[in-house]
């Protein structure tokens, strides 16, 4: 079920509606393959249809969703290749971020960002995998954000909003088999100020997470096909 974001003072209905949308898919409430309609989600967001249709382009255009043959539009498939290629771009674009951000990075950034990740843990040991989710990404921004946010930032929010609706179902189905935190990795490169091992700990902890869990994920599909 779709649950809309609190509309910000002074924000426009366009922009509440794709920011609204944007964080649905980013957390996954909405699955691989599921369908989308204009007169559906301004139903559920009480608003008209232009709002939404416009939305939806811009999230068409973000690779989010996907346009079909007959008009209609739906969340894509995750495929293997496709899912190679987008942690490729995420470590590639992450590291780089991070490394710059690193200069930046003062003790209250750090204090923030033990903080994310304790509500990360506590997300997860609660079973709450979409708290789990936004808890990461915010994680993730909060070291991203010092340093890259006119450029780098929104081209790796792209990448998490293509896999959201996967990582979301990956999540659920394997999340009890991973149980390394790369979180406290990148936290001590930061407090070390070593650059090279903050980058090693970001792709460790996309490789071992979202990694981890979307190879488990495409094994169990395969496995049914057997």
């Amino acid at each position: 079920m779709l649950v809309s974001e609190g509309r910000q003072p002074c924000e426009s209905v366009k922009h509440w509606v794709h920011r609204t949308l944007r964080h649905a898919l980013m957390t996954g409430r909405f699955q691989p393959g599921e369908p989308v309609t204009i007169n559906g989600l301004a139903e559920m967001l009480a608003v008209s249809a232009m709002p939404v249709r416009e939305a939806l382009q811009y999230l068409v255009a973000d690779g989010a969703l996907e346009l079909l043959d007959n008009r209609r539009v739906r969340v894509p498939e995750m495929v293997p290749e496709k899912f190679d290629e987008i942690l490729a771009a995420r470590i590639a674009l992450e590291t780089v971020a991070a490394e710059r951000a690193l200069p930046q990075m003062d003790f209250l950034r750090l204090a923030r960002l033990q903080h994310l990740d304790s509500l990360v843990d506590a997300a997860y040991d609660a079973g709450d995998i979409e708290r789990g989710i936004v808890a990461n990404f915010d994680f993730h921004r909060c070291i991203y954000e010092v340093h890259s946010s006119g450029v780098l930032l929104p081209m790796i929010e792209s990448l998490w909003l293509r896999l959201g609706p996967f990582m979301r179902h990956a999540a659920e189905n394997h999340w009890q088999s991973y149980k390394v935190d790369r979180h406290a990795e990148a936290l001590d490169a930061i407090r070390d100020r070593n650059a090279e091992a903050l980058k090693t700990a970001i792709t460790a902890d996309i490789q071992d997470g979202i990694g981890h869990l979307g190879r488990a994920q495409f094994l169990d599909t395969a496995a049914r096909t057997f």
